[in-house]
């Protein structure tokens, strides 16, 4: 493809996304290809010969958009949202354009030195400590893991990166609600999975402070080192906001990292009703959340902060004679901030969406959908056969379909099991589900960047209707 032909490809790309996502509510939220459709439709080598753009492009409608599940589409009510805007799209196309890895400063200083003042931006906008530092990670997995990583160096005097583990006997705590990135990061991180301790949670689904400080006191008389807990604001199954002030004092008494993983919620923290989430903040170590779920930033952009950059950069630095530049004292050198030597230019469309909404802009978005679902709360605790299974603490619901009480918890949690597949296979909504004490609860979460009270309404409706059909 010459030039001439990429602008003609690329006008009329620009043109099916604007359509795309002017009609997106004609389309079935979730896909409803089988497994193997998609494969089965795919040829079974590469082509070889090129092939004009035309028909890849036909290709792409006909075997791949079937089998897209819509996550902009405004009745996307499942998982955690992934909202994007078309200023954050404009600025994708952009960063796809320039097609910069930007491991340090030279690579591109305008993508080191965005990145360094819009995470300034965000720490201002969030009520971070001033003092702290941030870095644009992919997700909060990888966030996670490099605190993770950092408390490991700085509690081993950056022995480990050198020598590999030695006698130590590390600990790493977090609720029984903590998001499985936790499990997956102390594996990858060399603790083992038995030195993860999960702490119990109390009715709000938030860990007990008293229980961590039992945990950790336990197994200081065992002989093992507590190393690091992570603190959850806004759960994974139900957005609980875990009391930071009583974790993070439990930490300074016995000298441990304190990780704060925001995933989602951080987000709301541009409210000033909602900055009680992080009373307590200065007593932690690291801070994640991802602009990519509830910021209109398209997926993927994660922000991750820290108290001590030294650490951070001690952990993961690494000079070989190819990569060394002359400006190294003066800039940030992102990729000793991380894992990835090469890094997108993420921070571009975070600079086109808090340009294009601004603070109040953001504000109103996140208001909206809280409102939202604080509106349909009421309804679902009104209604006689639903009942609320967790506390509302932002825009997310946990509830059930009880049509009568005497029913067993397996009969129940079967029927809201067809309840859910019913209304996902209608297109018209998806929704998801967790377990809470052994009940099966749908959960449906109310972010998306184009959401309004009718769509909520006629989601409420169609899981009534669909509820009594089961039943």
């Amino acid at each position: 493809m010459d030039k001439k032909e990429f602008r003609k490809q690329a006008h009329e790309l620009v043109d099916w996304m604007a359509d795309y996502l002017e009609n997106i509510e004609k389309l079935p939220v979730k896909s409803q290809v089988a497994p193997k459709e998609i494969f089965d439709k795919l040829p079974n080598s590469a082509p070889q010969k090129a092939e004009d753009f035309k028909s890849v492009f036909d290709d792409f409608e006909k075997i791949i958009m079937p089998g897209i599940t819509h996550w902009q589409h405004p009745s996307f009510f499942a998982y955690f949202p992934a909202n994007s805007s078309p200023p954050s799209i404009l600025g994708e196309m952009l960063t796809s354009t320039l097609a910069a890895p930007c491991m340090v400063w030279q690579t591109s200083p305008a993508a080191a030195e965005l990145e360094e003042q819009v995470m300034i931006w965000l720490r201002q906008m969030l009520s971070l400590p001033e003092s702290w530092s941030g870095v644009i990670q992919d997700t909060a997995s990888t966030a996670t893991l490099a605190s993770l990583l950092s408390a490991r160096e700085k509690s081993s005097d950056y022995a480990i990166n050198q020598h590999g583990f030695a006698q130590q006997k590390y600990r790493v705590y977090c609720s029984s609600e903590t998001h499985s990135s936790i499990d997956k990061a102390v594996k990858i991180a060399g603790f083992g999975s038995d030195n993860l301790i999960k702490v119990d949670v109390d009715d709000s689904f938030a860990m007990r402070p008293g229980k961590l400080a039992q945990a950790i006191q336990e197994d200081v008389e065992k002989g093992f080192t507590p190393l690091a807990v992570i603190a959850t604001l806004g759960t994974t199954s139900t957005t609980a906001i875990g009391p930071l002030k009583p974790i993070g004092e439990i930490c300074q008494k016995y000298k441990i990292w304190l990780h704060v993983d925001a995933a989602f919620a951080g987000s709301a923290l541009v409210l000033d009703e909602m900055k009680f989430m992080i009373d307590g903040i200065e007593l932690a170590d690291s801070f994640v959340f991802n602009p990519h779920k509830w910021m209109l930033t398209n997926f993927d952009c994660s922000a991750y902060f820290v108290k001590d950059e030294e650490a951070l950069v001690k952990t993961f630095e690494i000079m070989p004679e190819y990569l060394k530049t002359a400006e190294k004292l003066d800039v940030n050198n992102y990729r000793d901030w991380g894992i990835p030597l090469g890094r997108r230019f993420r921070a571009l469309k975070l600079w086109f969406v808090l340009r294009s909404y601004g603070i109040e802009g953001i504000q109103s978005m996140i208001r909206n959908h809280i409102n939202l679902a604080t509106d349909l709360e009421t309804q679902i605790k009104q209604h006689p056969q639903f009942e609320l299974l967790a506390p509302r603490s932002l825009n997310l619901l946990c509830f059930r379909f009880v049509p009568d009480t005497s029913l067993d918890i397996d009969t129940l949690n079967d029927m809201n099991l067809r309840i859910l597949e019913s209304l996902n296979a209608t297109g018209k909504m998806f929704v998801t589900h967790t377990k809470l004490h052994g009940k099966y609860v749908i959960r449906m979460l109310i972010g998306q960047s184009d959401v309004t009270k009718s769509h909520v309404d006629s989601a409420w409706e169609l899981i009534q209707k669909t509820a009594l059909e089961i039943k």
